[in-house]
């Protein structure tokens, strides 16, 4: 398996992307001499130029954005899941300012990795926060796994491992899904919950028409840069900054590597696992305080492109999705964002951390 780091070199790639480039410049050589040749092109020529054409072109595509410029150092947790080898990759960021002596842990969503809450772990650790950020298992630099209730583990067998008790979770779209069943199987272990823009405050089996595993798969081969930046940009309705596309360079950097059919396959086991395992069912049975914070112009649905006319403009909601969760969850405060999309820590980032400084240190935000 090949090792990723945060600027987009692959382990092992950089050896394939090199052999690239030479074979580009062998190839441009012997492309000159065949066409040049008075004997005329070979076929085997021909099929050597339409084999550089499919392996330089993803390269160009997802060379595209900006350069990641990791601030945090990436470590790895070695586990066993199903009997196999794991390793999870996280940050672990100790207070920058003041010590509070406590701890936030910070769940992603499902495009992303650990890396797009590098900001967020900036200001908490200058708050006196210890910070963890994990990539869940099949994401960003970690193995392969898939159900809620293994990934809840997984996270508190890390927390475990770094002798950590008890967390503030802070928890973003899928991460809010994992963040609900993680709070329910290890309440005492959550002090406080964060649960921004969770996905998953609406079951999708009704409003969504089941997609067959392979059916789902063939979809995520397809996947382009361009593909995966319009769907970013669908986070930030009418309010698309350039300086959000290093968070889609995050999400494609595997796409011109051989890597890619197992990362596609990951992303149709996770669409899969959220279709089928919904925990809006299950929001009453939180016990522990929770702070909703919802920008009101997300309207993201899982499979929206699936959805059946007469529900396009009923389903993702999010508005009401969070008035509902927000009445769910007994004793929760609700904050909501307007003007704000699927992604508060990035869109409207002074909102969303007066909002979880208040909370944390124990007041009480709403609007």
């Amino acid at each position: 398996m090949f090792n990723f780091d945060r600027s987009g070199s692959v382990g092992a790639g950089v050896i394939a992307r090199a052999g690239c480039t030479d074979l580009a410049r062998t190839g441009g050589e012997q492309l000159e001499s065949v066409f040049t040749s008075p004997h005329g092109p070979h076929l085997h020529y021909l099929i050597l130029v339409f084999l550089l054409g499919a392996i330089l072109a993803p390269s160009l595509s997802a060379q595209q954005g900006q350069p990641l410029h990791p601030k945090y150092t990436v470590q790895f947790f070695q586990l066993q899941v199903e009997n196999q080898d794991q390793r999870m990759a996280y940050r672990d960021v100790q207070p920058t300012g003041a010590s509070k002596g406590k701890s936030v842990l910070l769940l992603h969503g499902k495009n992303f990795s650990g890396f797009y809450w590098e900001p967020t772990i900036e200001f908490l650790a200058q708050q006196g926060y210890r910070v963890i950020a994990p990539d869940q298992l099949g994401f960003g630099d970690s193995d392969i796994h898939y159900s809620f209730y293994q990934m809840a583990g997984n996270t508190k067998a890390l927390l475990d491992h770094l002798g950590i008790q008890q967390v503030c979770l802070i928890a973003h779209s899928m991460g809010g899904m994992l963040g609900v069943r993680f709070t329910l199987l290890f309440p005492a272990t959550v002090e406080k919950l964060v649960l921004e823009n969770p996905i998953g405050l609406e079951d999708y089996r009704k409003l969504v028409p089941y997609i067959p595993l392979q059916q789902q798969y063939a979809a995520e081969l397809s996947q382009t840069y361009e593909k995966m930046l319009d769907y970013q940009k669908s986070y930030y309705p009418g309010a698309w900054k350039p300086e959000y596309e290093v968070n889609v360079q995050d999400q494609a950097r595997v796409l011109d590597t051989g890597e890619y059919p197992r990362d596609a396959w990951s992303a149709a086991l996770t669409y899969e696992m959220i279709y089928e395992q919904p925990a809006v069912y299950e929001l009453s049975e939180i016990s522990r305080p929770a702070l909703l914070i919802i920008g009101q112009d997300d309207r993201t649905v899982v499979g929206k492109s699936h959805l059946p006319p007469n529900l396009q403009s009923v389903a993702g909601q999010y508005p009401e999705l969070g008035r509902k969760a927000h009445a769910a969850i007994s004793g929760s405060t609700l904050v909501e964002i307007p003007g704000c999309g699927h992604i508060p820590h990035i869109q409207k980032p002074d909102q969303f951390r007066n909002a979880v400084v208040s909370f944390l240190a124990g007041g009480s935000s709403s609007r």
